[in-house]
């Protein structure tokens, strides 16, 4: 049967249970409790059974007082203290949360639960309805904890809960617990869960010999313990409620990894942009000068000096050894051969005075057309005779 319906007035009506939890009495499952045990009842006729729709114009009656008028939902960030309960009525008569909240505060139920030891965040709301949408698993909204427990801790051991695990019966979902430290015979470690079942991470924790000797919630979905004192209450502001838990959409988002970061802008665009004009220029068949200070003034290939490679590969004939075949023909005396270095540079290898005394004697015993030249300062008829 849908919560909501229309009355032959033409009114909306909502389930009677919804109806008790909008005015912030209870969660609507406390609602139904509370309806079966025969404290509800409707226009002077006492209910048993929840599955009853009721207009605006019905009257409601909880424990013989009218139910007060639905208020627009608000939301409230607590940081509980150990060795309180979270329930209105306790057995044992243990200590309460509300009991320990400020007077002005409207009557509010919690957000889930936490046990007699467990401390941190808890949140409130004057919306049981509300309340009961966000302690559903299928918000998908991440609960993290810091727990000390005692043992030494073994990554690869909390890993073997990553995908669930079975304990006495009771099946748990993924839960991931990463260690933080290690502090002499405890240790503390995170754990990460997306349900709340009565008592899990200590369950879990000492099946695999971590007994658990202190928890803090420190996060629920998108709000934050933060630096909140303990016993500390603060309330969420409207737009931060609208944005958040506003909108039906949001429900079953399962996300374990913190929220999605805004894409980074696309920079190929730009890179084309940068590209097509770079390569404007070699298109149109010129060629571009590099944008150095030095670039103009570096020689290109070409103009390398000619001499420099003649005199590497040319050496002077005063050094290379004479012999039949080789320099069959004689060089006029005093002409320098092309090529060479400028005037005034002396070449590489230069005869020296004295060797020319060893090549006229070489020479006057060679072939003529070995010969190289005659003796600086002797005329020609010396060599006839």
């Amino acid at each position: 049967m849908p919560d909501h319906a229309t009355d032959p007035t033409g009114g909306e009506t909502q389930r009677l249970a919804k109806r008790i939890a909008r005015a912030g009495l209870c969660s609507r499952r406390d609602a139904e409790r509370w309806i079966e045990d025969g404290r509800v009842s409707v226009n002077g006729t006492l209910i048993d059974s929840p599955a009853l729709n009721v207009g605006p114009d019905d009257i409601v009656v909880v424990d013989g007082k009218p139910l007060p008028e639905a208020q627009a939902a608000r939301l409230w960030r607590y940081n509980k203290p150990p060795g309180l309960v979270v329930t209105a009525k306790d057995e044992k008569g243990r200590a309460n949360i509300f009991e320990r909240l400020p007077p002005e505060m409207p009557r509010v139920v919690s957000i889930g639960r936490l046990d007699l030891n467990s401390e941190g965040l808890l949140l409130l709301t004057n919306d049981g309805d509300l309340a009961r949408r966000l302690e559903l698993p299928a918000t998908g909204w991440i609960r993290r904890y810091r727990v000390r427990v005692h043992g030494y801790v073994s990554q690869e051991k909390l890993d073997t809960v990553a995908n669930g695990v079975t304990v006495e019966g009771i099946r748990y979902g993924e839960i991931r617990a990463e260690l933080e430290s290690q502090k002499g015979a405890n240790a503390w470690v995170s754990v990460s869960l997306t349900e709340g079942k009565n008592r899990e991470i200590r369950k879990v924790m000492e099946y695999l010999d971590y007994p658990v000797n202190r928890l803090i919630r420190v996060a629920y979905g998108p709000f934050q313990l933060s630096t909140l004192t303990r016993g500390g209450v603060e309330e969420v502001s409207a737009k931060m409620l609208r944005d958040t838990v506003g909108g039906e959409s949001r429900k079953g988002q399962a996300k374990w990894a913190k929220a999605k970061a805004k894409p980074k802008p696309h920079k190929k665009p730009l890179h084309k942009s940068r590209n097509r004009s770079a390569d404007a220029p070699a298109e149109a068949g010129a060629k571009v000068a590099p944008d150095t200070p030095n670039a103009a003034n570096k020689p290109s290939r070409p103009a390398k000096p000619t001499g420099t490679r003649i005199t590497r590969y040319a050496k002077p004939e005063g050094n290379a050894k004479q012999g039949p075949g080789r320099g069959s023909s004689p060089k006029p005396s005093g002409v320098k051969p092309a090529g060479v270095k400028p005037a005034g540079v002396k070449p590489a290898g230069a005869k020296p005075t004295p060797q020319r005394h060893s090549v006229e004697t070489v020479s006057e015993g060679t072939k003529s057309g070995a010969r190289i030249g005659p003796k600086r300062g002797k005329p020609n008829a010396d060599r006839r005779r």
